[in-house]
């Protein structure tokens, strides 16, 4: 068992390492480069859609571990929902990627995709009064990391973290085909990172922040199928993105503007704007993850009739965290030009 999760492990690693380079030459042939701009971080035309990598080594290696090892919660029609959700996210923004798609047929898409997966889940013996629960969350977590990745190898680092949480969560739940696939994320992540971190020589594209979103979401859904109260720590993992993701759309709905438009208000936008660099920042979020996240998660996980209070004071300091230091770079930015800036 062991021999074979390692084998895995290495093939996605290898795979998405293979391909990212390949795509690096694709993506200049064709001219698939993020040009620098106003509402952009990066200050060098960089080629996108390296995500692509991680879709295939997933998809390559996810059949393989399904066939190969114990299935408790996994049935074929699980995996087949759950493969085809990948597919259908993914096809959506490799073509994003290539020619821009207006944003309620990218969105009708995803709910799609989506909606496949939560049927198949639900098919295992849930009630379908979950299903518009599943469905809202199945397309936040698509689009929040899609959000996210704006900046070079943050979206990659934070895959990785939450995947490996979630593989140490099914594996403590002895759920061990969930905890090997939530582990191959992180290693075929991994892969992609080696040519993602900063400065990024490829970045992720539409291809790859939302499938890692929607494979973040169906690895926690199927935990929280597997045992309710393991959906707290599971929310705890992914603290930082969800409340920088939230609470920039919420200002913005606020405000009046266009939530799905392209912008640079996020939190970790704003602190490269103020002069951090990718890195720092990216250390930032890491450090949050490995000293709050994670200790927490582990706390809810050994505590579980204290889980949901555990989790609500996680997302409620990293609230507290986010606006504290997105007022501090306000007040720099109106120190600086002398107004806010928008």
């Amino acid at each position: 068992m062991i021999g074979m999760t390692i084998g895995w492990l290495l093939a996605a690693l290898l795979i998405t390492l293979l391909l990212v380079r390949g795509a690096i030459g694709y993506a200049y042939r064709l001219g698939m480069l993020d040009q620098p701009g106003q509402r952009r971080s990066h200050r060098m035309p960089t080629p996108r859609g390296g995500g692509i990598g991680i879709v295939v080594a997933m998809l390559a290696c996810l059949g393989g571990e399904w066939w190969f090892a114990p299935k408790m919660l996994w049935t074929p029609s699980l995996m087949a929902g759950l493969l085809g959700a990948l597919a259908l996210v993914a096809l959506t923004g490799w073509w994003d990627d290539h020619r821009s798609l207006p944003v309620l047929p990218r969105l009708a898409t995803q709910l799609l995709a989506v909606l496949g997966f939560s049927l198949a889940l639900l098919a295992t013996g849930l009630s379908f009064w979950w299903l518009p629960l599943l469905l809202a969350g199945g397309a936040w977590s698509i689009n929040l990391h899609n959000f996210m990745d704006g900046i070079d190898g943050l979206l990659a680092q934070q895959a990785i973290f939450v995947a490996g949480g979630l593989a140490w969560l099914a594996w403590t739940a002895a759920e061990p085909t969930l905890a090997l696939a939530a582990a191959t994320l992180a290693a075929a992540t991994l892969g992609f990172w080696c040519y993602n971190r900063p400065p990024a020589r490829i970045f992720m594209g539409d291809v790859g922040s939302g499938s890692i979103g929607l494979l973040i979401f169906a690895f926690s859904a199927m935990l929280w199928r597997l045992r309710h109260d393991l959906l707290w720590p599971a929310l705890i993992l992914s603290s930082a993105f969800v409340v920088d993701a939230s609470l920039t759309l919420l200002t913005r709905m606020w405000r009046g503007r266009r939530w799905y438009a392209a912008h640079r208000e996020h939190l970790y936008q704003w602190l490269v704007r103020r002069g951090r660099s990718h890195a720092g920042v990216g250390a930032a979020y890491l450090a949050w993850n490995l000293l709050v996240a994670a200790p927490l998660a582990w706390l809810a996980c050994s505590h579980l009739r204290l889980a949901l209070p555990i989790t609500m004071a996680a997302y409620l300091a990293a609230a507290i965290l986010w606006l504290a230091l997105k007022r501090r770079c306000l007040r720099r930015d109106l120190f600086k030009d002398g107004h806010v800036a928008t």
